[in-house]
């Protein structure tokens, strides 16, 4: 049986690289008491990022358990038991009584764990802060993916979550796996010594096709809003910000600094898009010393596709990703990247950052190692927020604007059902009212 992992089904699970370890920097300790060092798996969104997520932390080093899963779509739960059991063995334990179904059973899953367990939050991202403020509250480690939230007083959430896991010794990963790409970091570190010299320009690509999904026959507007989140700003931050926080994180990472303001365009290339989608993206980003970072998102059907991020600074050029199955990352002694120009290649072998995130997660876990990516998970939430803020808007939005920003898109999140209306409507056109640049405002 071998599980969809939905964008990430082009990588090999469950193989363990021996760089992916941290041996050696403290002595192995039990997890728990008794000596039982089998850390417990909960799995909250069965979708298929969420179960790519568990098929990762399942693949770890150590004992291992997935003992409970929840989720708001009774489909996702069919027969999940057996689909995990048949890859996985004794690694699974799911009798019926820990497969939850509704909005609140995440809390049932996790309180299913012990504190020093592991929760994997894969649901549509409206809900990450609160799902990541209750296991932070009960001890239990998170696994989180991205967006981490939808709307700046969410992220802030994330922020508080994230304080509260330092203070208590609880250890948040987040879906960001590139920063575990080996050639990346190999970059980085080149960067970090001056080899480019001054950044001065970093250009991020993500164009391929993504025609969004329109509703399946009787779903009813909520469940369609929740199921298709990427075309919906309030369930999923906006289809932009979860294909191109990526990009943004990796040029933050490789800049050393988050953007200070942004401007933007986005557009619709046909009117029956459906949700608020839009399918054409530009920003471009300034950062505090004037450098610029521009964002290319492109996704009808038929164009140019394209998943590549390039760094342009005052001694040569770099690429810092030339594909989205592997970063290739080089070297140029100047702007023209053509081989006879080329300087540096990463030439080792590039793990499955996918499995990394997880190995070093996991890791840090048995050995007490800190490990708290929450709080740059906020931060590059709200870089990609400032993105979505600046191309709706049409106006320059800056990082203290959006990072302050008041705008809950769904003030009741905490208390939503199958009642809840949903909380964008269609028009009298039967149409959803998508951003007007000029006229809409999201921060």
């Amino acid at each position: 049986m071998r599980f969809s992992e939905h964008r990430r089904d082009f990588l090999a699970r469950g193989t363990l690289l021996a760089s992916a370890t941290l041996g050696g920097l403290s002595p192995t300790r039990g997890v728990h008491a008794a000596g039982d060092e089998t850390i417990q798996i909960a799995l909250v969104g069965c979708g298929g990022r969420g179960c790519g997520a568990a098929a990762n932390a399942l693949s770890t080093t150590g004992p291992v358990k997935l003992v409970a899963v929840a989720d708001i779509f009774e489909n996702r739960l069919e027969g999940i038991a057996q689909r995990f059991g048949e890859s996985f063995n004794e690694r699974v334990e799911l009798p019926p009584e820990r497969v939850f179904l509704g909005f609140d059973t995440y809390r049932k899953a996790i309180d299913c764990l012990r504190p020093g367990d592991v929760v994997l939050l894969a649901t549509p991202p409206v809900f990450r802060p609160l799902h990541v403020e209750y296991a932070v509250s009960k001890g239990v480690h998170v696994f989180m993916e991205k967006p981490f939230a939808t709307d700046s007083p969410g992220t802030r959430r994330i922020q508080a979550a994230a304080k509260l896991a330092d203070a208590k010794g609880v250890k948040i990963a987040c879906g960001l796996m590139w920063r575990h790409c080996k050639a990346r970091g190999a970059l980085v570190e080149r960067l970090r010594n001056g080899e480019l010299g001054e950044i001065m320009h970093i250009r991020g690509f993500r164009m391929h096709s993504f025609a969004g999904r329109q509703p399946n026959p009787g779903e009813s507007e909520l469940a369609y809003q929740l199921r298709c989140f990427h075309e919906f700003d309030w369930a999923g931050a906006n289809v932009f910000i979860d294909f191109c926080i990526h990009n943004i994180d990796c040029a933050c990472w490789a800049k050393d600094a988050w953007p200070v303001s942004c401007i933007g365009l986005c557009g619709r290339s046909k009117p029956d898009i459906p949700g608020l989608m839009c399918d054409t993206y530009y920003h471009e980003f300034t950062f505090a010393d004037g450098t610029h970072l521009t964002s290319h998102g492109l996704y009808p059907p038929g164009c140019f596709s394209m998943y590549s991020d390039f760094i342009h600074g005052t001694r040569g050029s770099a690429v810092l990703m030339d594909s989205l199955s592997a970063a290739k990352c080089r070297i140029y002694k100047n702007q023209l990247m053509i081989p006879e120009n080329q300087t540096w290649a990463f030439d080792g072998p590039e793990p499955n950052p996918y499995q990394v995130e997880h190995d070093l997660f996991f890791e840090a876990i048995r050995k007490n190692l800190p490990y708290n990516e929450g709080h740059r998970a906020a931060e590059a939430n709200f870089a990609s927020l400032l993105g979505r803020a600046a191309t709706y808007s049409g106006q320059i939005v800056t990082w203290d604007q959006i990072t302050q920003s008041e705008l809950k898109l769904v003030p009741d999140i905490d208390q939503m059902s199958w009642e809840t209306k949903a909380p964008v409507q269609r028009g009298a056109d039967g149409a959803w009212p998508y951003p007007i640049p000029g006229q809409t405002v999201i921060f």
